[in-house]
């Protein structure tokens, strides 16, 4: 079944209204797009849980610089005293 044809006026309220309802929600996904990409916010949102993983990240690699400090002066001691 085909659409009721509709009269000019009624073509161009409904234009106007498709502009006024797209500018909208232009708006709202600016701001979102704002909130989410602003990382200064992130990091205050975030505080706790950055800190955790700093001293994570912190341990292991400390951990691994140890383990491979222990095992390159381990080989030479274990050389040195054979």
């Amino acid at each position: 079944m085909p659409a009721p044809a509709r009269s000019p006026q009624e073509i161009r309220a409904s234009i106007e209204q498709n502009r006024q309802q797209l500018g909208t929600s232009l708006e709202k996904l600016r701001l979102e797009v704002g909130r989410l990409t602003d990382w200064r916010a992130q990091l205050r949102n975030h505080q706790r849980e950055i800190m955790i993983g700093a001293g994570v990240a912190g341990f292991v690699l400390g951990g691994g610089v140890a383990a491979i400090a222990a095992i390159a002066f381990g080989r030479r001691q274990r050389g040195s005293g054979s």
